[in-house]
């Protein structure tokens, strides 16, 4: 299936969601601050990143800047998945280049329809 990267520091909620993709066949790699998210990228490129704003080192809007400024990285899909629920945050994500922005505490289902969507609509685009 796909290459996920779920950039998070919370690691109940990384297990949760590995758990759930890893049952539809993803293969997921983890990155629990924004640096090493960044560093995971560079090396393999993921279909598709799940994204914390609030992350140690680099934040997940840092992130998010510095994979949308890259050509080489600016086409990949990202979900922003935050506890930040204010509508500045959800603005500025979605401005930044974010393709979707789910709040927490969130639904595990909403979540994997909100991947499969936006796998298909890249797949079919590219």
């Amino acid at each position: 299936m796909a290459y996920i990267l779920i950039a998070d520091d919370d690691d109940i909620l990384v297990d949760m969601i590995r758990l759930r993709l890893d049952g539809h066949g993803h293969h997921i790699e983890v990155a629990a601050d924004g640096e090493a998210a960044l560093d995971a990228v560079s090396s393999q490129r993921p279909d598709i990143i799940i994204l914390d704003m609030m992350m140690p080192i680099i934040s997940g809007s840092e992130v998010l800047s510095k994979l949308k400024s890259q050509p080489e990285t600016r086409d990949i899909p990202v979900i922003m998945l935050t506890s930040r629920s204010g509508e500045a945050d959800i603005v500025q994500a979605l401005k930044a280049g974010v393709d979707d922005y789910l709040t927490k505490p969130f639904i595990p289902q909403e979540l994997i329809a909100r991947i499969d969507k936006l796998l298909l609509r890249y797949k079919n685009d590219g």
